[in-house]
This record gives structure tokens, C-alpha cells and sequence, in this order.
């Protein structure tokens, strides 16, 4: 008995570890993602919101970073990833192979899915394109399959901003979109972080 209770608690600690692990890294991700663009891109013609949690019927969603600009509104999921990527865009799940070790997550293209459908609801206002999705890996990972549209590393994301000079938005429309989001996200607390977790589990049937 007393084994088994040993054994449960190491993997539970291992578990913890593991989520820490994996929030830091994604947290480094982050803030990569938000210093490059505030580095490169300034207002007026540009406004970052970051770790963004909007309400949908279902329940919640949170949101990496959201580039409002002149030139189109940007939702961003960040993945800071290592080893080898095999992805496909229709699929369900992608691989990471780490080390000859095996880990697969989320198609992170569906995940946005969900993210930028919030945003187009605050923005219902906007001409049908505005908002688009882009999904950022920003670790040193390597892609072993063809990089599906929407996808890029840190460096290709910043390059595909500085192509996009067609105007889509006047600054007062940026400015009015900016207010929206900010007016509809929930508070940046401890509370709303656990309610966003119960959404997940009880989505995914956790």
C-alpha cells in the first residue's frame, strides 16, 4: 500500500514538473512573439493585446496575442516546439519527435479556429478576410513535412506582417476594434485562468 501511494505521488509530481516545464516554454514563446512585434510594429498602425480570454457560449477562450493593425486583424497561437514536426492541416493531432521519443498535440490551426471565430464575433463589423489566423512556432523545431498555409516560424511571421501594406482598416477603425476586444476580454486573473482550464476538461472530457 504504502508503494503504491509512493508511486502515485511521484507521478503526480512528475506531472506537475511536466506542466511547468511545458507553461515556461510556451510562456518564452510568448514573449518572443510579443517582443518582436512591438520591436517592429508600433501605433497607430499597430495595437498588440496579449493573453486574451473571450467568452463564448460554450464557455471560454484564451487567446495568445492579438495584432490589431491597419492592414488586417492578426490572431496568433504560439508554439514553442523542439525536435521534429510532422504536421498536416487536416489533421486532428500533429507529431513532435523529440529525442526518438514520440508527442502528439493538438493541430494548432483547429485550436486558432475556435480563437479567431471569437474575435470575428467582437468584430462583426469588419469586411470578411479582416481577421485571419497565423500560428507562430518560435522554438527551434524542424518541420519533416510540407508547413501548411498560416504557419510560420518567428522570423517568417514578422516578414509576412511587413508584406501586408494594403490598407483594411482606418485608424479610427483600429482604434474602435481595439476598444471592442479590450471592453469583451475577461481580467487577467488567477480565476479566469481556472475557469478556462474547467472549460478545457469539460470539453475534451477531461
Amino acid at each position: 500500500m504504502k508503494l503504491a501511494v509512493l508511486l502515485l505521488v511521484a507521478a503526480c509530481i512528475g506531472f506537475l514538473l511536466g506542466r511547468r516545464r511545458s507553461s515556461t516554454r510556451q510562456n518564452r514563446g510568448e514573449a518572443a512573439v510579443r517582443n518582436a512585434i512591438q520591436s517592429n510594429f508600433t501605433s497607430p498602425d499597430y495595437h498588440l493585446l496579449n493573453n486574451v480570454t473571450l467568452r463564448l457560449e460554450d464557455g471560454t477562450t484564451q487567446i495568445d496575442h492579438i495584432l490589431v493593425s491597419r492592414f488586417g486583424v492578426f490572431v496568433i497561437e504560439t508554439k514553442d516546439y523542439r525536435g521534429w514536426i510532422f504536421a498536416n492541416a487536416q489533421h486532428a493531432t500533429w507529431t513532435q519527435v523529440l529525442f526518438r521519443a514520440k508527442f502528439r498535440f493538438q493541430n494548432p490551426i483547429f485550436q486558432n479556429l475556435r480563437h479567431v471565430r471569437a474575435v470575428q464575433a467582437r468584430l462583426d463589423f469588419l469586411p470578411p478576410g479582416t481577421v485571419q489566423s497565423a500560428v507562430v512556432f518560435t522554438g527551434d523545431a524542424e518541420f519533416k513535412t510540407p508547413v501548411p498555409s498560416s504557419v510560420f516560424t518567428l522570423r517568417e511571421f514578422i516578414g509576412h506582417l511587413r508584406e501586408q501594406t494594403s490598407e483594411l482598416l482606418s485608424e479610427n477603425r483600429v482604434q474602435f476594434s481595439v476598444g471592442r476586444l479590450e471592453t469583451a476580454r475577461l481580467a487577467i486573473t488567477r480565476q479566469t485562468d481556472v475557469e478556462h482550464v474547467r472549460d478545457l476538461q469539460r470539453r475534451h472530457g477531461q
